[in-house]
This record gives C-alpha cells, sequence and structure tokens, in this order.
C-alpha cells in the first residue's frame, strides 16, 4: 500500500512538474513537422493491414494528436492477427498527453493478468525495456507489447517517460512522444514467452519505420 502510495506521489510530482515547465517554455516551444500516421505501410513484409476508425468518444479521450489503429493479417492466412496501435502528440504541453494502456485496457473490459518487463530488440537499434502484459476478457486472452517512443529513445515507465518529457523540454525545447502498442490474441494454454515469439517478428518490422513517422 505504501509502495503504491509512493508510486502515485511520484507520477503526480512528475505529471505537476512537467505541466509547470511546459506551460512556462511553451510559447517559444519548437514543434516538430511530422508525417501523418495514416501513411504508415499498409504492407509490413508478408502481413496485409486493415485500418479501425477510431470514433469520436475514443478521439475525445486521447486527445489532441494522431493516432493509428490496424489489424494486419499475414498473407497466408493462418496465423491469428495482430492489432498495431500508433499514437504521436507532437505537443505534450496543453494537457494532451500519452495515456497509458494499463489505464485504457481495464475501461474496455480487459483485466490485466500478468505482467513484465522485457528487453527489446529492434533492427539497427540498441535493446530498449518494453512492457508485456497478459490481459483476460472471459475466456480470452491477449498478449500486448507497448512501450514509449519519442527522439529514437525507447522506454517502458511511463515516470521515465514523463522524466525524459521534462528534460527533452529543456534540452530541445520538443515536448513531443509517442506510443507504441502491439496485441495478439493467445492461443488456448499458450504461454506469454510463447506468444511473444510470435509477435517480436512483427515487432522487427515495425521498429525500424518508427522514426520516419516520429521524428527523431
Amino acid at each position: 500500500m505504501k509502495a503504491a502510495r509512493l508510486r502515485f506521489a511520484l507520477a503526480a510530482g512528475l505529471i505537476a512538474g512537467t505541466a509547470i515547465l511546459l506551460q512556462a517554455r511553451g510559447r517559444n516551444e519548437t514543434v516538430p513537422k511530422d508525417v501523418p500516421l495514416s501513411t504508415f505501410p499498409v504492407q509490413l513484409g508478408g502481413w496485409n493491414g486493415t485500418d479501425i476508425p477510431l470514433d469520436k468518444d475514443t478521439l475525445a479521450v486521447l486527445g489532441n494528436g494522431d493516432f493509428m489503429e490496424r489489424v494486419y493479417q499475414d498473407s497466408s492466412g493462418k496465423l491469428p492477427t495482430l492489432d498495431l496501435f500508433l499514437a504521436y502528440f507532437a505537443s505534450q504541453r496543453m494537457g494532451d498527453t500519452i495515456h497509458s494502456p494499463q489505464h485504457c485496457l481495464p475501461g474496455a473490459g480487459w483485466n490485466p493478468t500478468q505482467k513484465q518487463v522485457i528487453m527489446l530488440s529492434l533492427p539497427g537499434h540498441a535493446p530498449f525495456p518494453a512492457n508485456q502484459y497478459v490481459i483476460s476478457r472471459g475466456e480470452s486472452r491477449r498478449l500486448v507489447l507497448y512501450w514509449y517512443w519519442a527522439h529514437n529513445r525507447g522506454v517502458a515507465s511511463e515516470y521515465w517517460a514523463k522524466y525524459y518529457l521534462i528534460a527533452d523540454a529543456i534540452r530541445m525545447n520538443r515536448s513531443d512522444g509517442a506510443l507504441v502498442r502491439i496485441t495478439l490474441p493467445m492461443l488456448p494454454a499458450e504461454t506469454p514467452e510463447a506468444a511473444e515469439q510470435r509477435a517480436l517478428p512483427f515487432a522487427a518490422l515495425v521498429g525500424p519505420l518508427l522514426n520516419r513517422y516520429i521524428p527523431n
């Protein structure tokens, strides 16, 4: 209980500090020009994507950013689909910040049953920490991999993401950042490690493209 209060106090302090700093520097903030996420490749390797339109209520909750959700199916049609969600905020100084899936998924009826931090190795990038969640709803289970991405840097912790948001605002006068989330259904009796191995080749296709759509 005490640890939970400490995490809450730390998060609240970081958010408050971020808001104060970004408001103070807001007039001259550098807002980079980004490439719309809608132009992210529909075809990735042997995977073909289909867009999932986000409704007005969802967009209202997400805030003022650029979002893309797409379901990818392998060309053979034999593998389970993968869901890719990208959220990019060119500026987070006015209160529109990245929403953690930890808060959004339970609201959609999915409950986390297992969680851990893994080291993700993407082509052309040093390994970095990412979140691995198993979520369930009734008899259904899904594996979720997600991480925060900004300026060619990946982190798992939302607290570290807030820390770097402040640091980058001071160093670069920028407050942009993104969330990358990959979700896939788990097979009956499948372990999280086995499901992760199915997700990693797809993540390896997504990773090298991130800096084209999320400014470095």
